[in-house]
């Protein structure tokens, strides 16, 4: 039932002219969507208050309720005359809701409360639609999800991944809204965050890492003092983009983190030399945006100075590992050879500062969009590297968007990778073999080396050999004739 809810959603903001785009379905199903989730938690927690004698203090106003706007019910049933519609609608959520919602920011007790969330989300987004009448049918639609239960919260969260899957794979920036999620689920296993640990992402978008992460640790039986540690400390993001923050959120709450630490900032301008103990975390997973060019003030950040945006997150995440931290990057491939001064002053920091244990070299198509090869860096802080693991993986197939990549993919990874075991796509690299420049590139020894490139005299002397003997062999055919 809520597949089809969100396929007509999509069909309704389809006519809208304001939405063109698979980020703009995807932005106002958010607002929608957490407005709704919020009226929901709303009326739980009344609920709960009431059975047990106690007074609850609502968050939402009673007049900017979603159940008093959206949804207006008489003896169960929704309201029709209640309801706003066409330009009265519209100008309601443009004039008076959103302003209503932004100034949560400022009157929140801090950042981290749930009514500085709605201030930042509602800071961030703008309504979008144009028509009143599209807008009523879409919160009707809206209104029929429910997150009474874990069941309910559980398909609901498969289908906003769903939505942010769609999204990251419509555009050019495809690895910039999602990782595929049978790679995210194989670096925690082989980095396997425990409950007591904080996990962080400074380059969050759509909270994937953090989501996934939340999965593996929420399994088995948890006292209420581990679900609290799970809900309160341990999963940390930042994300610069608005509309990557929004949908960050969103995600985490429909996985079950109620107020998720997540913080909207530009990770970058953050100088790492003031970097102090309580600002490190124990284990790191994060696929920062690669391919981007930083300005000099914000290269000043860092110790050793690049345009490469990836380069200065990697520095960032080493930086911000605690002492027997854990980390998993994705980073792209050229990184493991680059000659240029920034590529090898970094890899011999990661080689010096951090036990670089495992490379995971991924295949072209593995990040729809990206248009990049890619690996992972496994790593782990306060010891130097002595050998490095390499797994080629190679699903045996072109991947694509009819052929992603899928967890069975990864079974052997994560079962060689526990041993350090060698094979035909995994080898070990002693760092006292590499050379000043700390190459790492990804150089199979299984594999049978290509033929060398023969000189041109030499391919042109065969030429002309074959063809002196292809004349010969048609002289002696012609004397048969």
């Amino acid at each position: 039932m809520f597949e089809q809810t969100f396929k007509n959603i999509d069909d309704v903001l389809w006519k809208e002219a304001g939405c063109t785009t698979e980020l703009d379905y995807t932005e106002q199903t958010s607002w929608m969507l957490f407005l709704k989730y919020l009226d929901d938690l709303e009326q739980e927690r009344a609920s709960k208050a009431e059975l047990m004698g106690q007074s609850y203090t609502h968050i939402i106003r009673p007049d900017h309720r979603w159940s008093r706007w959206a949804a207006p019910k008489k003896n169960g049933e929704f309201d029709r005359d209640a309801a706003l519609t066409g330009d009265d609608l519209i100008d309601y959520v443009n004039r008076d809701l959103f302003p209503y919602l932004q100034g949560f920011k400022e009157r929140a007790s801090g950042p981290d409360t749930i009514e500085y969330k709605i201030g930042e989300i509602f800071g961030e987004i703008k309504n979008k639609f144009q028509s009143g009448y599209s807008l009523r049918d879409a919160l009707e639609l809206m209104d029929a999800l429910s997150f009474q239960s874990q069941k309910e919260k559980h398909e609901l969260s498969h289908l906003y991944e769903a939505k942010i899957k769609n999204m990251g794979n419509a555009g050019r920036n495809g690895g910039e809204y999602y990782t595929p999620r049978p790679l995210i689920r194989a670096m925690i296993q082989v980095i396997k965050p425990q409950i007591g640990e904080t996990v962080y992402d400074g380059a969050v978008g759509s909270a994937g890492f953090l989501c996934e992460a939340h999965d593996y640790m929420r399994k088995g039986e948890l006292t209420t003092t581990d679900l609290n540690t799970l809900q309160t400390r341990t999963f940390y993001g930042k994300e610069k983009k608005s509309l990557a923050y929004v949908i960050a959120i969103m995600n985490m709450i429909l996985h079950g983190i109620e107020t998720p630490n997540i913080t909207h900032t530009n990770t970058l301008s953050e100088n790492i030399r003031d970097v102090q103990e309580k600002d490190r975390y124990d284990v790191i997973l994060a696929n920062p945006p690669f391919g981007g060019k930083e300005r000099a003030e914000v290269q000043q950040n860092f110790p050793i100075k690049t345009g490469e945006t990836a380069f200065l997150f990697l520095q960032h995440f080493i930086k911000h590992l605690k002492a027997g931290g854990r980390g998993a990057v994705v980073i792209k491939n050229t990184f493991l050879s680059n000659s240029d001064n920034a590529s090898k002053a970094l890899r011999k920091e990661l080689l010096t500062a951090c036990n670089l244990h495992t490379v995971l070299d991924c295949p072209s198509g593995t990040f729809l969009g990206a248009g990049v090869k890619t690996v992972v860096l496994f790593f782990e802080k306060g010891a130097p590297t002595r050998n490095v693991w390499y797994y080629q993986l190679d699903p045996g197939r072109n991947m694509g968007k009819t052929n992603p990549l899928n967890d069975a993919d990864m079974t052997e990874f994560v079962e060689l990778q526990a041993s350090f075991a060698d094979s035909d796509k995994s080898w070990t690299v002693a760092v006292d073999t590499l050379d000043e420049t700390y190459d790492l590139s990804v150089k199979n020894p299984n594999t049978p080396e290509a033929a060398p490139l023969r000189e041109p005299a030499e391919i042109i002397a065969e030429i002309t050999r074959l063809d002196t003997e292809s004349a010969e062999i048609l002289d002696t055919i012609r004397g048969l004739l």
